[in-house]
């Protein structure tokens, strides 16, 4: 098998552990261990105190599993496999996928959830969205792009790299289109829960369609991602027993420290969401009042959840050439739409980190010399 290079990975594997000022992070604000530790109840601290490094189960630890299921209606243990965000992405395309098979892919995205596809020999259409109307991915144009082959439509919401979030009525629109051509849904929902608007979280699909898998981790909104965990949540357990023969090939089963304490933060849910959503409305607010002060610079939509947007530059050629030179003179990192091979005009802003206010006075200042 050839698969292309994960550009935004590579961009950020020359730049993101040497600049100093990260102002395209897709996550939010990481926990210590000391502060993790902190929340766990006497049943868990114990079972923290007493692990032994050996081999996980393959599917998850039971109560990893169970744990997860609580985040969902209708969904039990069962219905879950635990393994790392990337790796539920490889191995549940190539438990679906055969060469000739047609996919729909929300773009620009996170490059895995089309090229893998691509890789395996399928037929990859992107469904892009309207800039114009705030990023919205308009539900008749899924539906033009269907074709008899169809056999998987793969959508990310909360959007990355642009924040949409589509109304309820439209996100049930998008499952029933689907549903109604027999084809698999594979929701990449890891920006669940970081709404900007209350009561604006969709439903997970997987609880909307026996054919959707949802994909979440503890990566973005739990602010975790060095434990490299994620899951894969659906009601079609046949797939997700063909996911867990491959993942006999890749990692076999999970880290057991990784487990325990994604237990320990999956328990203490309420408190760290409502954390890190009150650090990503604060950091909104700053952004908004950043934008409209700059406005012949950038042209943004206001995110509607995640803890990402995806402004256009208006006073530049190259937005990959701008980028380049921020990184080299300044230390900040963005990440430019060539990373999301979605042209040259966009840059990646990630606004989930506690000192983005320190971050955005340090960019302020470089746009002020170079602009003003």
């Amino acid at each position: 098998m050839e698969i292309a290079p994960f550009e935004l990975e590579r961009y950020f594997a020359k730049h993101e552990f040497s600049a100093q000022y990260l102002l395209s992070s897709s996550d939010c604000e990481a926990l210590s261990l000391t502060e993790l530790l902190e929340l766990a109840d006497k049943r868990t601290m114990r079972i923290w105190q007493e692990l032994k490094l050996g081999y996980t189960e393959t599917m998850g630890h039971p109560l990893l599993r169970a744990a997860i299921a609580e985040l969902y209606a209708g969904i039990k243990a069962e219905d879950i496999l635990v393994a790392a965000p990337e790796e539920c992405i490889y191995l549940l395309m190539h438990a679906l996928l055969d060469p000739g098979d047609h996919v729909v892919c929300t773009f620009p995205g996170y490059q895995s959830l089309y090229e893998v596809a691509h890789s395996i020999g399928c037929q990859v259409s992107t469904w892009e969205p309207h800039e114009e109307h705030n990023w919205r991915f308009a539900v008749e144009d899924l539906a033009g792009m269907l074709q008899a082959n169809t056999k998987l439509v793969v959508a990310n919401f909360p959007h990355n790299p642009t924040g949409y979030v589509p109304p309820i009525d439209e996100f049930q629109d998008i499952v029933d289109t689907v549903q109604v051509h027999g084809a698999y849904l594979f929701a990449d929902e890891m920006y669940r829960f970081l709404e900007i608007d209350k009561g604006t979280t969709l439903p997970a699909a997987c609880q909307l369609y026996e054919r959707a898998i949802s994909l979440f981790g503890m990566s973005k909104t739990f602010g975790l991602p060095g434990l490299r965990l994620g899951w894969l949540a659906s009601q079609e357990n046949s797939v997700l027993e063909k996911v867990s023969m491959l993942k006999d090939y890749t990692t076999i089963c999970s880290s057991a420290p990784s487990e325990v304490l994604a237990i320990i933060a999956l328990l203490s849910r309420e408190s760290i969401i409502a954390q890190q959503i009150h650090r990503v409305r604060r950091n909104v607010g700053i952004l908004e009042t950043f934008f409209n002060e700059y406005a012949e610079i950038f042209r943004w939509n206001r995110p509607m959840g995640g803890s990402i947007c995806f402004p256009r530059m208006l006073a530049v050629e190259s937005a990959s050439a701008f980028c380049e030179q921020l990184v080299e003179e300044e230390s900040i990192l963005l990440a430019p739409a060539r990373a999301f091979q979605f042209g040259d005009q966009h840059v990646r802003v990630g606004f989930g980190r506690e000192n983005l206010p320190q971050v955005l006075e340090r960019f302020a200042h470089y746009i002020e010399r170079r602009f003003r």
